[in-house]
């Protein structure tokens, strides 16, 4: 156990089927709940619940308000990004909004939607991540009954794609010459369902984590303009025990720096780089649903390894984030979920706040 002692708490409950929770800069918490709805802690733990009008929000399956992330002027403009589903069970779209949370019940405008349509209320992938030169990035699932789709560069499901704040892709695309809509938009491509993505502030690197099938669960270094093989390269079997590719490895396809087999289904994913865990520092932190634990994965690229932290949880994670103090934050799943809090456990006569 890499952690040693430590401190568990609850700092937030009552929580229906959140999926992500980002930190207040002024304190506080703001967490998703795919119904539609923020909930909020302020820095006195006061609750408010935010119920957000949608054009069309789609909330089935694993559909519904999904990430979250604040605008870099939020403490004045209280703007948040949001990535969610829209449409209806015949039509329904990954998409990628805005909103103030001003008001009684804030409106969500649509920036960008996910041109591809899908009938199926799963594999939306979601994730949000806005990059250094302020363009962003966000993950989309292949809508699991459309996985051929993940190679195909006139889709977008599968991929991970890059825009600017008003929508538009990026014009350094790797495929922006491309002949269709969706290849302007393509980072990366040959992705399941991803789930975990972020940039290591330290080294610049993108990291990446997706569910793989029954098995194969991947983490992946992001570079653009690379397919990342799915379906056509998995360590996964199909949930009848079918196989899906005969291959688990391509030429002009990256492998996994770490596969997970049996799967664990990780959800979040951060990286630690603080003093108050110091036996985490340059960790992946990631967590699991399945397997109901939070991983710290170390970054050594010619070996890859995980091993479970705070083996007291056991309930399924959805979330994992790094709190200005150093400590780790955990969001787990459910209809009845809760954000925890791990600090170490403190020396006698030692304040707190020496140890952040």
């Amino acid at each position: 156990m890499l952690t040693g002692n430590f401190h568990q708490t609850q700092v937030a409950g009552y929580l229906t089927f959140p999926w992500a929770a980002v930190e207040n800069p002024l304190g506080g918490w703001l967490i998703t709940e795919r119904e539609g709805v923020i909930v909020e802690y302020d820095h006195a733990g006061q609750r408010q619940e935010i119920p957000l009008e949608f054009e069309q929000l789609y909330v089935a399956g694993q559909g519904g308000l999904l990430d979250i992330e604040l605008a870099q002027d939020f403490t004045e403009t209280r703007r948040v990004y949001l990535s969610y589903a829209s449409g209806d069970a015949e039509e329904n779209y990954l998409t990628f909004g805005t909103t103030v949370l001003n008001g009684k019940t804030p409106v969500v405008t649509d920036i960008f939607k996910v041109a591809t349509p899908k009938d199926t209320p799963v594999h939306y992938g979601g994730r949000l991540l806005q990059l250094p030169d302020e363009t962003w990035l966000m993950t989309s699932g292949d809508g699991f009954d459309y996985r051929e789709q993940a190679q195909q560069k006139s889709s977008f499901l599968g991929k991970v794609l890059r825009f600017t704040t008003n929508g538009e892709p990026a014009s350094d695309n790797p495929f922006s010459d491309g002949d269709t809509l969706a290849e302007k938009y393509i980072f990366t491509l040959g992705h399941r369902n991803p789930q975990g993505l972020l940039r290591d502030p330290n080294s610049g690197k993108i990291w990446l984590h997706e569910h793989g099938p029954d098995g194969g669960d991947e983490i992946n270094l992001l570079v653009p303009g690379e397919n990342y093989g799915w379906p056509v390269v998995t360590l996964g079997k199909d949930y009848s025990g079918a196989r899906i590719s005969p291959f688990t490895q391509y030429a002009g396809m990256q492998d996994p720096m770490l596969n997970w087999t049996p799967s664990i289904a990780p959800s979040g994913m951060t990286v630690y780089h603080n003093d108050v865990f110091p036996e985490l520092q340059n960790y992946l932190l990631v967590t699991s649903l399945k397997n109901k634990a939070l991983y710290a994965v170390s970054l050594d690229q010619n070996r890859m390894s995980a091993v479970q932290i705070f083996a007291t949880i056991n309930e399924r994670l959805r979330d994992v984030i790094i709190g200005r103090d150093g400590a780790i934050y955990v969001l787990t799943d459910g209809e009845r979920a809760r954000i925890m809090r791990f600090s170490p456990l403190r020396p006698k006569n030692v304040p707190e706040h020496s140890l952040r």
